[in-house]
C-alpha cells in the first residue's frame, strides 16, 4: 500500500526567555579508542533553531557548557565548547498533494568536544541545560517557565565488560516534514547504531533544566532531572493525545494529528546488546501542527462492530484535492461489496474478520490507497450489579456482562470516588470500600477476546444507616384481629415491643396489639445500624356515616362519599357504579336509587345507605337541520316541555323571545335552543338546529366569442348542478351546462341567457354572446395601432374565427427581428421591446394555425405602430 507521508512537524521554539529560540535538540557520541586505560569519546550537542523565529529572538549560542557526572551524581569533568557549524534543512518542495503548506526551515547547531573518561562501573551522563521553553505549548503546564535539559548516557563496565567501547545511537530520521491537524501522518524518530546493537524505541518524559534567573547553568545541573509538567490528557506515554503511537521496533510515530498547535514530543532509544540494556538516548523536540491538509487515503487501523452488523466509514482525511472514492469492503464471495461515495454505510450478512480498503483519487493526481481490518461480532452486552451501600462495609461489584462471540477478558473498573486516584481494580469480580458517603458513579470498561469493548455505568449511593422501607407505615385493625408488618431493608432485624408480637427477630412479625401501639424495628447490617418504626391503631368497632341524599338529572353521574374509619368497601347494587369497593365510587343510577354502603376493619363492619333520585332533563327540540340559499331567510320550528325557554346566538333572529324565530345567519350558524323547568332538575336541556347556509351561485354562461357559420361551437357554463338556457336557436340541449351550438348563414349574432341553480333552488343568471361570420376560418389582424394609452387600439393581437388551436402568431421588426409571439388568441403586443416605447414603424406578422376542421392555416401581413 502506498503512504503519502503527511506530516507537518514544525519544530517550534523550545526555550522561552533568553532562549526561546531553540526548538529541540539530541546528544550522541562516537567511541574514538583507548588512551592509555582511558576511554576516548566525541560527543555532539545537536541545537535546532526556527530559521522563521520572531524577529529580536536570539540566534544559536556562540558556545555551550556541556558537563560530565558519574553515576553517583558527581560532577566530573566541564567544558564551555564553541559551536563548530550550523547546517541548514530546508523543506523546497511539500509536494502537490498538501493544501496549505507551511514553510519549513530549520538551522542546526553543532557542538562537538572530545572527551577522555577513566573506567566506571556505572558509566557518565553527559548533560547540557538550556532556559525556557515558549509560552503556549499545547502539552506543557506554564511552558513560558519550563527549561529543556539534554543527556547522553555512557555505559558503564559493571554489567558489560565492553559496555564502555560504545558509541551511541544517532537518531537520524529526517525534520523536514510536515504534519496537518486532524490528519495522519508519519515521522520518524529513527536512529542507527554503528555497533549493530539491538534498538528498542518508547515515548519517555522530557526533561526540565535551567531557569528564568540562571537559563544556562554552567556547568549544568547534576542527575537526577526533573520532568516537565504535562498539561490535560497528555502524558510522557501520549504526548499528542492517544491517536497518536510510536512503533517500538522501527521509531516511527504514526497516527491522527491533534489540533493545530505546539507539542513538546521525547523519544528514547535503548542500545540492548546481549540482551543486556547499555544505553539510552533521547531526542526532545517541540514539534508544530500546523493548519493543512494532505490528500491521502486514511483509516483506522481497525473498526469493530459489537452490536450490529452495519458500520459506517469514512476517509480521515478531509484534503479538498480528493474527488474521488472507491471502497472494497471486504467480503470474499462478493463482487459488488464496493461504493464510490465518500462516506458509506455497509450491512456484513455475517460475523467474521474482512479487510476493508479505500483508494482515493484512483488513477489521478494525488493517488493513495489505505487499508484495515473489519471485525463484526454482533452481541456484547456490558454490565454490572453490586451489593452493599453501607459505609466501613466492603461494596461487591458482580460483572453481569455477556458475549455472543468468544469470552471476555478484561476488566477496568472504576469506582468513582473522587477523593482518591486508587479506586480502580483489575479483577472480573472485586470488593470496594468507600472511605465517603454520597452518590458514586461507578463504570466498568470490559473487553472481549474478539476485540469489543464497551462501557457500562452505576450510581452507587453509600450511606451511613441502611435504609428501611416499612409496610404498613400506619395501619388500623379492629379487635381481635392481627396484622403482619414488614421491614424491607437488609441485614438482621429487631423489633420492640416484644408484646403481642410473633417472628420479632424477622423482617414480617405478626402483632396482635389489645391498644394502639408503636412498632419500632432495628436494623444491623454489619455494624450499619437504622431504625425506623410502625403504628399500629386499634378499634372495637367501625364508625360509618354515609353522605346525605341527593338529587341528580336522569344520566348524569354521582360522587358518591362517607365517612368512616374503615378500610374495606362494598356498595350495593354494583351495577351502577365505576367501582363498588371504592369509598367514593362513581354512580350513574337509570332511576331513582338507593345505595347500601358496608364497610369493614378485618372482621368488624358496618352499614349505612344513601338514595340518588333522579328527574328527566327538560325536553328542548330546536328542529330539523335546514339548508337555505346565499342572503335567504327560513322560520326556526322549536318546541319544547319547561317553563322557560332561550334562542342563542340572537343577533340574526328577527325574535328570539318566541319558540319559532325567523333566521336570517349570513354563514352557515348552529342555534342553541335552552329549556329549563322546576321539577327538580338543575340543569337545562338543550338541543340544536344548522341552519346551513349555501353558497352563493355565481353563473358563468362563457366569454363572448366569435365563430364562422358551420362551425360546431362547445359552450361550458359553470356556478351550479342545474342549467336552463334561452332562446334554443342552435342549441344541442337547453337543459345542460356544456350544449354546443351550430349556426347557418342566416344568424349573424345571437346573444344566449343561462339560469343557473344548485340542489337548494338558488339561482343566478348569465349571458354570452355569439358572433356568426360568413366567411372561411380567418385570423383577423388590424392595420395599425396606436399604443398611446388611452384604452383604444393601444394593443395589436390576432382575432381568430373558425380557429380552434394558434400554434404562433409573431411579430418581426425591419431587420427580421421578433419582437413579439404569442400562441394564445387575442394575446398582443403594446409596442415595446424590453419595457421600451418603439416609435412610428411598420412591422411584419404571421400567424400559422389549425382550423376547427383540422386545417392548416397561415397567414401573414403588416402592421403599422403610430405615435
Amino acid at each position: 500500500m502506498k503512504r503519502i507521508v503527511l506530516s507537518i512537524f514544525i519544530l517550534c521554539c523550545t526555550l522561552a526567555s533568553l532562549a526561546n529560540h531553540i526548538t529541540g535538540g539530541e546528544m550522541s557520541y562516537t567511541f574514538i579508542g583507548m588512551e592509555g586505560a582511558n576511554y576516548k569519546y566525541l560527543v555532539t550537542l545537536k541545537l535546532y533553531r526556527n530559521h522563521f523565529a520572531p524577529a529580536g529572538a536570539a540566534p544559536l549560542d556562540d558556545a555551550a557548557s556541556i558537563a560530565v557526572y558519574t553515576s553517583d551524581n558527581v560532577l566530573f569533568v566541564s567544558f564551555n565548547v564553541p559551536r563548530l557549524k550550523i547546517v541548514n534543512l530546508e523543506l523546497t518542495t511539500p509536494g502537490a498533494c498538501v493544501t496549505n503548506p507551511p514553510s519549513v526551515w530549520y538551522e542546526v547547531g553543532y557542538y562537538e568536544q572530545v572527551i577522555t573518561l577513566p573506567a566506571s562501573t556505572g558509566g557518565y551522563t553527559v548533560a547540557y541545560q538550556r532556559c525556557c521553553r515558549i509560552s503556549g505549548i499545547n502539552n506543557i503546564s506554564g511552558s513560558n517557565n519550563v527549561g529543556a535539559t539534554y543527556t547522553a548516557i555512557i555505559p558503564g563496565n559493571g554489567s558489560l565488560l565492553t559496555g564502555p567501547e560504545n558509541n551511541s545511537a544517532h537518531f537520524v530520521g529526517a525534520d523536514t516534514v510536515v504534519i496537518c491537524a486532524d490528519n495522519p501522518f508519519t515521522y520518524s524518530f529513527a536512529a542507527s547504531d554503528e555497533d549493530a546493537d539491538s534498538l528498542s524505541y518508547s515515548f519517555c518524559s522530557a526533561y526540565r533544566g535551567g531557569s528564568s534567573g540562571n537559563p544556562a547553568p554552567d556547568p549544568p545541573d547534576a542527575p537526577p532531572y526533573q520532568f516537565i509538567p504535562y498539561a490535560g490528557l497528555f502524558n510522557s506515554n501520549a504526548p499528542m493525545g492517544s491517536g497518536v503511537n510510536l512503533n517500538r521496533t522501527t521509531g516511527l510515530i504514526t497516527g491522527i494529528a491533534p489540533a493545530e498547535g505546539i507539542y513538546c514530543v521525547t523519544v528514547c532509544v535503548t542500545e540492548y546488546r546481549n540482551g543486556i540494556a547499555l544505553a539510552t538516548q533521547r531526542k526532545d523536540l517541540q514539534i508544530k501542527v500546523a493548519d493543512c491538509t494532505l490528500a491521502a487515503a486514511s483509516l483506522r487501523p481497525e473498526y469493530i462492530s459489537c452490536d450490529g452488523f452495519t458500520l459506517d466509514y469514512f476517509n480521515l482525511s478531509n484534503s479538498p484535492l480528493i474527488n474521488s472514492y472507491f471502497w472494497d469492503f471486504g467480503v470474499p464471495s462478493l463482487t459488488n461489496d464496493t461504493s464510490n461515495i465518500a462516506r458509506p454505510s455497509f450491512t456484513y450478512s455475517d460475523t467474521g474478520v474482512y479487510k476493508l480498503k479505500l483508494v482515493t483519487n484512483r488513477g489521478q493526481l494525488c493517488s493513495d490507497s489505505a487499508e484495515a481490518l473489519v471485525k463484526v461480532f454482533p452481541g456484547f452486552f456490558p454490565g454490572f450489579i453490586s451489593t452493599g451501600i453501607c459505609i466501613t462495609n466492603p461494596t461487591q461489584f458482580t460483572d453481569t456482562t455477556r458475549t455472543r462471540y468468544g469470552f471476555v477478558d478484561t476488566w477496568k473498573w472504576t469506582f468513582g470516588e473522587s477523593t482518591l486516584s486508587e479506586d480502580t481494580s483489575r479483577l472480573q469480580n472485586p470488593s470496594y470500600t468507600y472511605p465517603g458517603l454520597g452518590v458514586k458513579s461507578a463504570m466498568l470498561i470490559v473487553t472481549n477476546s474478539k476485540g469489543c469493548i464497551d462501557t457500562a455505568y452505576k450510581d452507587v449511593t453509600i450511606i451511613d444507616k441502611p435504609p428501611i422501607t416499612m409496610v404498613p407505615k400506619d395501619t388500623l385493625i379492629c379487635l381481635p384481629d392481627v396484622v403482619q408488618l414488614q421491614a424491607i431493608s437488609s441485614g438482621v432485624y429487631s423489633w420492640s415491643p416484644l408484646t403481642n408480637i410473633i417472628n420479632a427477630n424477622t423482617a414480617t412479625p405478626t402483632v396482635s396489639p389489645a391498644t394502639t401501639t408503636w412498632y419500632y424495628v432495628d436494623v444491623d447490617d454489619q455494624g450499619c445500624k437504622n431504625r425506623d418504626s410502625a403504628r399500629v391503631r386499634v378499634v372495637d368497632h367501625v364508625t360509618l356515616k354515609a353522605l346525605p341524599d341527593s338529587t341528580i338529572c336522569l344520566g348524569d353521574n354521582a360522587q358518591m362519599n362517607a365517612v368512616t374509619d374503615g378500610l374495606g368497601f362494598q356498595w350495593q347494587p354494583a351495577a351502577y357504579l365505576n367501582d363498588a369497593t371504592l369509598i367514593n365510587p362513581v354512580a350513574t343510577p337509570p332511576a331513582t336509587t338507593t345505595f347500601q354502603l358496608t364497610a369493614s376493619i378485618g372482621t368488624c363492619s358496618a352499614t349505612d345507605a344513601v338514595t340518588i333520585r333522579t328527574v328527566p332533563y327538560p325536553v328542548a327540540n330546536a328542529g330539523n337541520d335546514v339548508a337555505i340559499c346565499y342572503n335567504a331567510s327560513v322560520r326556526l320550528n322549536g318546541s319544547y316541555t319547561g317553563t322557560t325557554f332561550s334562542w342563542s346566538p340572537t343577533s340574526t333572529l328577527d325574535n328570539p323571545l318566541i319558540i319559532n324565530p325567523v333566521a336570517s345567519p349570513f354563514l352557515s350558524t348552529s342555534y342553541i335552543l335552552t329549556v329549563s323547568d322546576n321539577a327538580g332538575c338543575p340543569k337545562p336541556g338543550r338541543d340544536t338546529v344548522l341552519v346551513a347556509v349555501l353558497p352563493k351561485v355565481n353563473a358563468f354562461a362563457g366569454r363572448d366569442t366569435a365563430i364562422v357559420a358551420g362551425q360546431p361551437l362547445q359552450f361550458n357554463a359553470s356556478g351550479g348542478s342545474i342549467y336552463l338556457w334561452s332562446p334554443p336557436t342552435g342549441l344541442s340541449s337547453i337543459y345542460i351546462g356544456n350544449p354546443v351550438g351550430i349556426y347557418e348563414t342566416a344568424i349573424d349574432s345571437i346573444r344566449y341567457k343561462v339560469i343557473v341553480m344548485n340542489e337548494a333552488g338558488c339561482s343566478d343568471s348569465a349571458t354570452v354572446k355569439v358572433k356568426v361570420f360568413i366567411t372561411k376560418p380567418q385570423v383577423f389582424v388590424p392595420t395599425a395601432f396606436t399604443p398611446n394609452g388611452d384604452g383604444h387600439n393601444d394593443i395589436v393581437r390576432p382575432i381568430a374565427v373558425g380557429i380552434t388551436q394558434i400554434d404562433y402568431f409573431r411579430i418581426y421588426n425591419r431587420w427580421g427581428e421578433l419582437v413579439f409571439s404569442t400562441t394564445t388568441n387575442e394575446q398582443g403586443w403594446d409596442g415595446k421591446i424590453n419595457g421600451v416605447l418603439q416609435g412610428s414603424n411598420t412591422y411584419v406578422w404571421i400567424v400559422h394555425a389549425i382550423d376547427y376542421t383540422g386545417k392548416t392555416f397561415f397567414s401573414k401581413g403588416t402592421v403599422t405602430l403610430i405615435r
